[in-house]
C-alpha cells in the first residue's frame, strides 16, 4: 500500500488536525455515495479511509514512523524474526486486526460520517416493555384502559374484543426518544388476562360447566345461563346426562379481525342434594329401572 502520508496528501510532521481536515476532504469527494457505480473513486476512497486509519490514530501513528507496522496496519517483522513470528504475533490481542473492516476496528462508521458531514446520524430510540393486567371479560367483549409511561406520561390504549393473554400490543413512537433527530421507539404493551371464576376461553368459543339439579335432569326444564354477553335461558332436554354438552350459537367471543363470532359450550353437571331426604330415597329403593342400568357397562368399563 501507498504511504499514507501522501494518500492523505501531507507530510510527515503534519499536525492531528491538519490530518483529519485533510481525510474529511478527502472523504467528501470521494465518498461512494456521491460518486455511485465508479469503482476506481470506491478504490482511492478505501485507501483514504485506511490511511487516515494509520496515522489519524496517535498510538498507530507512532508505530508505522517507528516501522512496527506497515501501511496498512500490518505488523512488521523484526530483524532475524522468522516468518511465524507474525502468525504468533496475531494470535494475541493485537490479532484483531485480522477482522477489522474497510474502516479500520476504531471506527464507529455512522460517527465518522455523521461528523464528516457536519452531524451524527440518525439514531432510532429503543422500544419499551410494559405489562397491563385485564379482566376476563375486558379481553373477550373489548375495553379501554389508561395506562402510565416510564415518563410519566398517561396514554388510553384500546383492547380489541378477542384480546388473547399474552397479546403484545404495539404503540408507536411511545418508546425512548431518538438521537440526532432520530424516529422514537415504540411502546410494547404485553397483556396479562385474569382468569375467570367460571368461564373458560378455547379459541373463539367459551366454555362452562353448569350445575343442574336430578328433577332437571329426568323431565327437562328452561334454566338461567350466564354468558360473557348477559343472561339467558337455556333449555334442558328431559332426560339429559351429567357430561352432556349444549350449545349456545354465538354467544362466544363477537366476531373479529376476520374470525367467526363464537359460541358458548355448556356442559351440564349432575348434583344430588348434599344430604338426600326420605322421600328420594325411597323413590330410588322402590324403582325398579335403577337395577336394569349400568352405565358403566355402556361406557364400556365392565
Amino acid at each position: 500500500m501507498t504511504d499514507p502520508y501522501k494518500v492523505l496528501g501531507v507530510s510527515k510532521s503534519a499536525g492531528a488536525d491538519e490530518i483529519k481536515a485533510a481525510y474529511r476532504k478527502l472523504a467528501k469527494k470521494l465518498h461512494p455515495d456521491l460518486n455511485p457505480g465508479d469503482p476506481d473513486v470506491e478504490r482511492r476512497f478505501k485507501e483514504v479511509t485506511q490511511a487516515y486509519g494509520i496515522v489519524g490514530d496517535a498510538e498507530k501513528r507512532k508505530r508505522f514512523d517507528r516501522g512496527e507496522i506497515d501501511a496498512s496496519g500490518q505488523e512488521t517483522a523484526p530483524a532475524g524474526a522468522g516468518s511465524g513470528y507474525y502468525r504468533s504475533y496475531a494470535g494475541g490481542r493485537e490479532g484483531a486486526k485480522y477482522s477489522r473492516s474497510d474502516f479500520g476496528p476504531e471506527f464507529d462508521v455512522q460517527d465518522i460520517f455523521g461528523d464528516l458531514f457536519g452531524q451524527r446520524a440518525p439514531r432510532r430510540g429503543a422500544d419499551v416493555a410494559y405489562t397491563i393486567k385485564v379482566d376476563f371479560l375486558e379481553a373477550a367483549l373489548g375495553a379501554k384502559k389508561r395506562i402510565r409511561l416510564a415518563d410519566g406520561k398517561t396514554l388510553d390504549i384500546t383492547l380489541k374484543a378477542g384480546t388473547e393473554d399474552g397479546q403484545t400490543l404495539r404503540l408507536k413512537g411511545q418508546g425512548q426518544a431518538g438521537r440526532n433527530k432520530g424516529k422514537a421507539g415504540d411502546a410494547l404493551i404485553r397483556v396479562e388476562v385474569s382468569p375467570h371464576r367460571f368461564f373458560v376461553r378455547r379459541g373463539q368459543d367459551i366454555h362452562l360447566e353448569l350445575p343442574v339439579t336430578l328433577k332437571e335432569a329426568v323431565l327437562g326444564a328452561s334454566v338461567t345461563v350466564p354468558t360473557i354477553h348477559g343472561k339467558v335461558a337455556l333449555k334442558v332436554p328431559a332426560g339429559a346426562s351429567s357430561g352432556q354438552t349444549l350449545r349456545l350459537r354465538g354467544k362466544g367471543l363477537p366476531a373479529a379481525a376476520g374470525k367467526p363470532a363464537g359460541d358458548q359450550l355448556v356442559k351440564l353437571a349432575l348434583v344430588l342434594p348434599e344430604k338426600p331426604d326420605a322421600a328420594l330415597k325411597a323413590f330410588v329403593q322402590g324403582w325398579d329401572g335403577a337395577d336394569k342400568q349400568n352405565p358403566r357397562r355402556k361406557a364400556g368399563l365392565v
